[in-house]
């Protein structure tokens, strides 16, 4: 992919460097909304404008413990990509069905990654909805709500782009180098107008309250995901509310 010049819809992209993706994840989040992640698998090239992010801290990593991190207690075999290099992609399994894929950011050994949750196909729509199992007659045909819904959700997000764990997990998308059959390149773009941000999604608990509002999106974009509470993060945001727990200024500071 190096080489192959700046994506569809380029006006004012550039490639992302380490540099960019040094600082931990909460910082990096909203910068990669309007990035595009150019992918080849297998020979077929889609590309994503990412429109939705989520900011996942390690142990260790900032002042603040995320409840809601797969690195939470430290590294282990399956979370063992957010703790290196930023700019590669931590890809994991959801669900034992959906793989997501992750920037990992902040300095190598501390742990951290953005995922990436929705984004809209700009290139390859016809290969991204064979990938999400749109048969060929419907693919001649899409719909407006059929193209919104390509990578709209994490699991859709890493189908469309064709990234699969645990295949995948650990690709650099700085540099564009193979990796089991596939390359990856991560542009930037120029800063949204306007960026929301508010709890993560189905993320359980504490974690998964304005507590933590690492959740990022470009506002009215529609390829954006509908926001759902998490199991007991209803609840827990209830109790903040009462002053049972910490709540957003305590987290914050």
């Amino acid at each position: 992919m190096p080489g192959t010049g700046i994506p569809s819809g380029g006006d004012g992209l550039r490639p992302a460097t380490r540099e960019d993706l040094l600082a931990l994840p909460l910082e990096v989040a909203p910068r990669l909304l309007g990035a595009r992640l150019r992918t080849i698998v297998d020979g077929a090239e889609v590309q994503l404008r990412i429109t939705e992010v989520e900011a996942y801290h390690g142990k260790g990593a900032g002042p603040v413990p995320d409840p809601g991190s797969h690195a939470r207690m430290g590294r282990t075999a399956r979370n063992a990509t957010m703790w290196g290099e930023p700019g590669h992609l931590y890809v994991y399994l959801s669900h034992g069905i959906h793989s997501c894929v992750n920037v990992v950011c902040g300095p190598d050994g501390v742990a951290g990654g953005v995922l990436l949750r929705a984004g809209a196909v700009e290139f390859g729509v016809d290969v991204a909805a064979e990938r999400r199992g749109i048969g060929p007659e419907a693919r001649a045909d899409l719909g407006a709500t059929q193209r919104r819904d390509l990578a709209r959700g994490p699991g859709r997000f890493g189908q469309a782009s064709g990234l699969r764990h645990p295949r995948h997990d650990g690709i650099d998308a700085l540099t564009g180098a193979a990796w089991e059959g596939a390359r990856a390149e991560l542009w930037l773009a120029d800063a949204p107008a306007e960026v929301a941000s508010g709890p993560r999604v189905g993320v359980a608990g504490h974690a998964g309250t304005d507590a933590f509002p690492w959740r990022f999106w470009i506002p009215g974009d529609p390829t954006v995901s509908p926001f759902r509470w998490g199991r007991g993060a209803a609840e827990a945001a209830a109790a903040a509310a009462t002053g049972d727990t910490p709540g957003i200024g305590s987290v914050l500071k």
